[in-house]
């Protein structure tokens, strides 16, 4: 960031002011099967500067936001101030306040990229392969991140943190033909134990799908997700608990009541959490400056906490909030194996699946599946589910065990009374 640039935005006219300066720097390698392709080295820089107006009655406060390149002149820089302050003045949001500094004790991250690139490498190597299921290719992103925050309230906060992305295509093949599936996984650093595991279950996966049957018209059945296709099922919860959600009128949750209506299944718990190992959201302040703590915005299914940004925290007059980076759900009573028995259809792979926030609608097109009915198993792909979480919400059920994707950790979850379209 350029030393003018906070003078410049003190000197804006502004009635209060943010700017995020954020330097990557990143390792990137480009696998064909095991065999390293190219590999670079990148380093970048992106600072922003938010201006925000009050009216002349002091009722609103407008805010515009542009970046601000690192090689930009003093006069350059002072052009796009000017464009933002006009800019600002022009919105009419209802007036609210910036964070404000708070005396927080944040650990730094400690962290190699060298060595977390190194770690994903080696996890890739030891996979399980054989002749006819295998990787094809795999691409590897490690990320180092260091972001400075500051505002017109006295914050001045720089944190460090890791983010990771790798993508896998793995093929599998028979006598008669040949598929590829595509997995991608985020993180902060790497844990080996777990992208192997999840990439062995890939390959199996893979050999299942060549022997498929079509999915029959089940009608109304129980559903059971056991990979990261339930995040949607948890993040409908937790995006409802949202303070922007509510402001606007997407969520009708009231702290203390119910989420679910009438529920017929497990308790719902959902802690927002400061740091989970190896997640890609530990980072002691939010985007805003607000220190980050442990939360529970649900439990045993009633609403306890709202979380989200300063502005609609503001309006909901929320003391303390901030904006959530990593979220556990706590287990159930049944374990997975106790969880899953019974007739129900476990689908591990979708086309496309989704529970809207707003309606509660639930889709999604089946790729693979374990139809489970009287004791045999049979793998199947094609159809779709369809429901809606306003009515199915009544009967979740959650596995004791719980699973780390990235900033979640979750248990497997199975959803009654969802409609199984046939292929």
């Amino acid at each position: 960031m350029q030393d003018f640039l906070i003078e410049l935005v003190k000197n804006a006219g502004a009635d209060a002011w943010e700017i995020t300066d954020v330097e990557n720097y990143g390792w990137e390698f480009y696998f064909i099967k095991h065999k390293l392709d190219q590999n670079r080295v990148k380093r970048t820089e992106h600072t922003s500067v938010k201006l925000f107006k009050k009216s002349e009655d002091g009722k609103f406060l407008g805010s515009a936001v542009s970046e601000i390149a690192p090689t930009a002149s003093r006069e350059e820089a002072q052009a796009i101030l000017d464009k933002l302050l006009f800019q600002a003045s022009l919105v009419k949001n209802p007036v609210y306040t910036l964070n404000e500094k708070k005396e927080t004790e944040a650990e730094a991250a400690e962290f190699d990229v060298s060595k977390i690139a190194e770690s994903f490498i080696r996890a890739m190597q030891e996979l399980p392969e054989t002749e006819t299921e295998y990787i094809n290719s795999y691409e590897i992103f490690v990320n180092g991140e260091k972001r400075r925050f500051l505002n017109s309230n006295g914050i001045d906060v720089t944190v460090a943190y890791p983010s990771s992305m790798i993508e896998v295509v793995v093929n599998a093949k028979n006598e008669d033909h040949e598929i590829e599936l595509y997995r991608m996984y985020t993180s902060g650093a790497c844990d080996a134990k777990a992208l192997k595991e999840k990439l062995a279950r890939t390959l199996c996966e893979g050999r299942d799908r060549l022997t498929t049957k079509k999915t029959p018209a089940l009608g109304t059945a129980t559903i059971a997700l056991t990979t990261d296709a339930a995040l949607e099922v948890y993040q409908y919860f937790a995006n409802r608990m949202s303070c922007g959600y509510k402001y606007q009128g997407l969520s009708d949750y009231e702290i203390g009541e119910p989420v679910i209506r009438d529920a017929e299944g497990d308790a719902l718990t959902i802690t927002a959490r400061a740091f989970l190992p190896n997640s890609s959201g530990n980072c002691p302040f939010d985007p805003e400056g607000a220190p980050v703590r442990d939360l529970t915005i649900i439990k045993d299914t009633r609403a306890e906490h709202f979380w989200g940004s300063r502005q609609f925290a503001s309006y909901l007059n929320v003391s303390d909030s901030f904006i959530a980076g990593n979220f556990e759900v706590a287990g159930g009573e049944k374990t997975s194996s106790e969880l899953l028995s019974g007739d129900f259809l476990e689908i591990v792979e979708f086309s496309d699946f989704q529970v809207d926030a707003m309606t509660g609608s639930i889709a999604g097109e089946i790729r693979l599946g374990y139809l489970h009915r009287g004791g045999e198993v049979m793998i199947v792909s094609g159809g779709s589910v369809s429901g809606n979480m306003h009515e199915a919400g009544r009967g979740l059920h959650f596995s004791r065990e719980t699973v780390q994707y990235d900033n979640y950790i979750i248990p497997a979850v199975t959803i009654l009374t969802l409609t199984v379209t046939g292929a």
